[in-house]
């Protein structure tokens, strides 16, 4: 359910910059451009290029955010929350339908923030705190949690099922029309390699289906509400190396996170992890939301009915450590954004995490830690 951005706001598929330092991408073999190196030190220079790293914000420019979400702060009545929440599938049908394929993105950064997906990456277990390391293999993809020594192994309740044979599983959950399920599937050749992927919207669904990079055998796309805890995923419970969420938990309703992240997390491999990038709070998209759009706290509807949520990092922290996963990564993106035509700038702010499942360890190690 990858969220759609106002008018005039740049989607962060454009981003191209690292959280993570230099990485060489899988895709061209072209070094990218890093986050947190390119900084704005002459406002006389802001328009010489498209974006400005680590942006700091003054005490009246976060004052000024702050003021501006309390004006908006007021929530609709309960009957209007409970008509978008019971039809927001038919809100994100209507969104596909009217965009289908015209909203795909090409998100040039992706594997230079989460080079978990690509083929030339591997994350291993190394300390007792679960410390992350990368190491660059030197034939195909490894499994990304831990190695089949190391692990306990995977309940596997279901005999059959999509990807049974694989040694290597990723799911995108609010796929959309396949941003990121495409990139993934033509970079990594991986033949361990299979994705999964699944949205709210059956018409974002049968878009992916219907690309003609769908390839059945390595990719089983499906409908999915995260929200109902209680629905059941094609796959058994500690089977998954990488779940990936782009924009798609700032869509639900806050009540509902919790234990939508919890019903993911248990679908991990002991030492897989979750990858997300969000909405922060006071980005642009939501200073622009007028009275008469908000839900609740931080929570608003657009114009078309769906929904968004305004992240900090420490609710993004609850939320995962609260269905026991530990913390690799939570950084909050700050990017100045600039449109040179119109001179014009925009002020974004994104959180990006990764959570692993912690790797139980054979007793008696604990006596040599």
């Amino acid at each position: 359910m990858a969220a759609p951005v106002s008018t005039g706001v740049t989607a962060s598929e454009n981003m191209t910059d690292s959280a993570n330092g230099p990485i060489q991408s899988p895709v061209d073999g072209q070094k990218r451009p890093q986050f947190g190196t390119r900084f704005l030190t002459d406002p006389r220079k802001v328009f010489q290029h498209n974006a400005w790293d680590n942006v700091e914000w003054s005490r009246e420019q976060e004052e000024a955010a702050q003021m501006k979400v309390q004006e908006n702060s007021e929530p609709l009545p309960p009957e209007k929350q409970v008509e978008f929440d019971s039809r927001a599938h038919e809100y994100w049908n209507d969104f596909y339908g009217i965009h289908e394929n015209r909203f795909f993105k090409d998100r040039h950064w992706l594997f230079t923030e989460f080079p978990e997906l690509s083929p030339r990456w591997k994350t291993a277990w190394h300390s007792k705190e679960g410390a992350c390391s990368r190491e660059e293999p030197a034939q195909s993809v490894p499994n990304l949690a831990v190695s089949s020594e190391e692990a306990p192994a995977a309940h596997t309740e279901k005999a059959d099922f999509p990807g049974v044979s694989a040694s290597y599983r990723i799911l995108e959950v609010g796929c959309g029309v396949g941003n990121t399920v495409f990139p993934i599937l033509k970079t990594n050749n991986d033949p361990g390699l299979f994705v999964y992927c699944c949205d709210f919207s059956n018409t974002a669904i049968d878009l992916v289906k219907s690309n003609p990079e769908y390839d059945s055998s390595r990719c089983h796309a499906f409908v999915r509400d995260l929200s109902d805890a209680t629905a059941a995923y094609p796959v058994p419970e500690q089977s998954l190396d990488v779940i990936v969420l782009i924009f798609v938990l700032s869509a639900l309703h806050p009540d509902k996170m919790q234990s939508s992240v919890s019903s993911l997390a248990r679908l991990l491999k002991p030492g897989g992890v979750i990858l997300l990038r969000d909405y922060g709070r006071y980005d642009m998209a939501q200073l622009r939301f007028k009275k008469g759009r908000c839900l609740s706290e931080n929570f608003y509807v657009r114009g078309d009915g769906t929904r968004v949520y305004f992240f900090t990092q420490d609710e993004l922290h609850e939320l995962f450590s609260g269905a026991g996963l530990e913390k690799v990564q939570n950084l909050v993106d700050r990017r100045l954004q600039v449109n040179r035509g119109k001179q014009l700038t925009m002020y974004r702010v994104w959180v990006q995490c990764k959570y692993r499942k912690t790797l139980t360890r054979p007793q008696g190690d604990a006596a040599h830690n």
